[in-house]
């Protein structure tokens, strides 16, 4: 049985089995303004939440055989799109990214990077479906039998396969020092850290992604957006900020500025989420 764990928006989980979502926990942010402004949702509930997850589910394919892979770009300002500039730039040759149905997996294709990224995010466990680890490539999938998602193995992976200029999607804290062991053993590869998911992160755990990152969305986060307000060498977005702070990740925010034709203007009182926690 097909079964994917999906942490969804307002941080609630969300089960989804054989393309039908059967369960969802509390929301513990009410108010995104992502989902305000393009689905007109004010109050985020696990109604909402279920009828949102479905319609991907039904519109897409999402977690299912026919998940619709590739996806241009629309000039929104995330991680994904950000990656998927990157690609189309040559200044990457390479992400690690997770996918329903196939856990970590290596891509080079900046629609796949944008399809697959711009989509879904907070795939906190995954089951193998068939279909989309045979259109990916068994040899681009880290554990194709299992689908787990391991976004160290998929460094490890991506070097195996001689790319240079890896990028890579992470959420836990303690995938810092294993990436920094990479780095110390390849210094003829780059690697570079976007740190995704970040809501509900504590303290400490902000510090250390904060630290071993080239960029940062901020999501609903108390603590990231604390530390990238003060320490942030550029911060493109008000509602949801995205922080750079390694020179690298200042250059990809402002090569993807330069696609998108510049920075809009500032509003004197963006929404935010809320809570922030």
């Amino acid at each position: 049985m097909s079964e994917h764990i999906i942490e969804a928006m307002g941080l609630s989980k969300v089960t989804i089995k054989n393309g039908k979502v059967v369960d969802v926990t509390e929301p513990e942010v009410e108010y995104c303004p992502l989902f305000d402004h393009h689905r007109n949702i004010k109050e985020i509930t696990p109604e909402i939440i279920a009828e949102n997850m479905q319609f991907r589910i039904d519109d897409f394919g999402m977690c299912m055989p026919n998940r619709q892979l590739k996806m241009k770009d629309y000039l929104g300002f995330g991680i994904s799109e950000i990656m998927c500039t990157l690609l189309n730039e040559k200044v990457i040759d390479s992400a690690i990214m997770v996918l329903e149905g196939c856990g970590t997996l290596v891509i080079s294709e900046s629609e796949l990077v944008q399809g697959i990224g711009g989509r879904v995010s907070g795939l906190v466990k995954t089951s193998p479906i068939p279909e989309l680890i045979n259109k990916i490539g068994e040899e681009n999938i880290v554990y194709p039998e299992t689908a787990e998602i391991d976004q160290i193995k998929g460094i490890e992976l991506a070097i195996e396969k001689g790319f240079k200029n890896i990028a890579v999607t992470i959420a836990l804290a303690s995938d810092i020092d294993e990436i920094e062991r990479i780095k110390s053993e390849n210094p003829n590869v780059n690697i570079y850290v976007f740190v995704v998911h970040t809501t509900k992160r504590t303290s400490k755990e902000a510090r250390k992604l904060f630290d071993g990152c080239d960029v940062i969305t901020s999501c609903a986060s108390k603590y990231v957006r604390e530390i990238g307000e003060k320490e942030s060498i550029k911060t493109v977005g008000q509602s949801i900020p995205i922080y750079a702070r390694s020179e690298d990740g200042k250059k990809f925010l402002e090569i993807r500025l330069e696609k998108m034709g510049g920075e809009k203007p500032k509003k004197d009182n963006p929404d935010l989420p809320y809570p922030l926690i």
